[in-house]
């Protein structure tokens, strides 16, 4: 595999967990990003199965650990901030809870990705891929900063609306991907308070909406923060519009959504006005059933390909898991992308599917429409919450499958131990 030249577009989770290995096997990888510097921010994500399996073989369960939330668990509150439910962490690896025993923030762990990559790995920030076209073994690339270079293999792992995806396959599949769930969500963060505590804090208001408050420890300043998150399930045609928006309008439009939601709404709205690290999102899966994940030497993974969407619990562990797979199909395939690519789905599909299936009803079941509704979900969760059994069987029946795939071992240099 030495010399192999690889592009991988973005520098996220998928992109640096694939240089990580592609980098030890011995090829030359260059990672290009559109953001002009790493991004930091995001939402919590969870690491667990398989996901914590390939983090132990790339030697940073330790780095992983020492950067985690400290949540305790989640509880379900009411417009009292009485809690109806509480399930605390899972600390057996079981996936027996909402929260799992690692829950760390996107921006950390990325973080973690870069630092151990960024000695083997060339990493571009502001600028992104414009063209790209395969010719007599090479895939050559045209940068929106001007350069132009050749590659053996380009990979997309820039997230749910890759445009990469789009020049791989057209634009036509870059659209019609994308499955919306019909729900939106703004993530930022806020000043912490005392009575936040370390539980993650979640409110249900008339109107499918949802307000989600969970712990973290900024690091770098020493500086104890509270992570905050607007949900909505809406066919709004102002939240459809959202990507048109400015970063104002769409804060106004979280206040026109949520002003009278209660709880601690006026609180969020008012330090929302002032974050600088607000994010609104549409909550969807991406979705390649009729169409292979690559096309000649090029190829797609994490979001880019397969996400979950954030309320599956399992987009960070596929896009690890996605991320060893196609690294290790390449490098006993170096010069067959054809095989590689074959055998990197035949592997995933399968894992993949199992991953993107939501519990019937989700998310608007976890959402109700009424006050009745809301009472009704909290009433069953507190049951649940308060029967260890019961807890447990759901747990493990309805929780994500996050060791529904065995993973392969690969010949690669650093690769480890299982």
């Amino acid at each position: 595999m030495s010399g192999l030249r690889i592009l991988i577009s973005g520098a996220g989770v998928a992109g640096p967990v694939l240089a990580f290995f592609l980098a030890r096997a011995g090829a030359k990888v260059t990672i290009v990003e559109k953001a002009p510097e790493l991004r930091t921010g995001g939402q919590n994500v969870d690491i667990r199965g398989v996901g914590l399996k390939v983090v132990r073989r790339m030697g940073l369960e330790a780095a992983v650990l020492g950067r985690t939330t400290q949540e305790e668990g989640v509880a379900f509150v009411d417009a009292s901030d009485r809690r109806c439910a509480m399930f605390p962490v899972d600390r057996t690896g079981k996936n027996l809870s909402m929260t799992a025993e690692i829950e760390i923030m996107r921006g950390d762990l990325g973080k973690i990705f870069y630092d151990a990559t960024r000695n083997d790995v060339e990493y571009t920030f502001g600028s992104s891929i414009e063209s790209m076209v395969e010719k007599d073994d090479k895939v050559h690339v045209s940068f929106r900063n001007g350069s132009k270079q050749e590659y053996d293999f380009v990979f997309a792992a820039d997230g749910l609306g890759s445009p990469t995806r789009g020049l791989i396959f057209g634009e036509d599949k870059q659209k019609s991907a994308i499955k919306s769930l019909g729900q939106y969500v703004a993530w930022f963060t806020i000043s912490r308070r005392e009575s936040d505590g370390m539980w993650a804090r979640w409110y249900n208001a008339p109107g499918r909406r949802l307000i989600l408050l969970r712990p973290d420890t900024k690091a770098e300043a020493s500086q104890q923060i509270t992570r905050a998150s607007l949900w909505i399930c809406s066919n709004s045609a102002k939240l459809q519009g959202y990507s048109k928006l400015t970063i104002a309008e769409q804060k106004a439009l979280m206040h026109e959504l949520f002003h009278d939601a209660g709880w601690e709404a006026t609180r969020v709205l008012a330090d929302m006005d002032t974050a600088d690290d607000f994010y609104l999102s549409e909550v969807a899966q991406v979705k390649m059933d009729d169409t292979s994940w690559s096309n000649g030497r090029m190829a797609v993974l994490g979001d880019a390909a397969y996400c979950p969407s954030p309320i599956s619990g399992m987009g960070t562990t596929v896009a690890i898991v996605g991320a060893y797979i196609l690294a290790g199909e390449i490098a006993r395939n170096p010069k067959d992308p054809k095989a590689a690519f074959a055998s990197y789905e035949k592997v995933m599909r399968p894992f993949v599917t199992k991953a993107q299936k939501l519990i019937p009803g989700a998310p608007q079941l976890a959402n109700p429409e009424t006050a009745w509704g809301i009472w009704f979900m909290n009433s069953i969760l507190g049951l649940v919450s308060w029967t260890a059994g019961l807890q447990a069987f759901l747990g493990r029946y309805a929780g994500p499958p996050v060791d529904a795939i065995v993973l392969p071992e690969y010949e690669m240099s650093g690769l480890g131990g299982s």
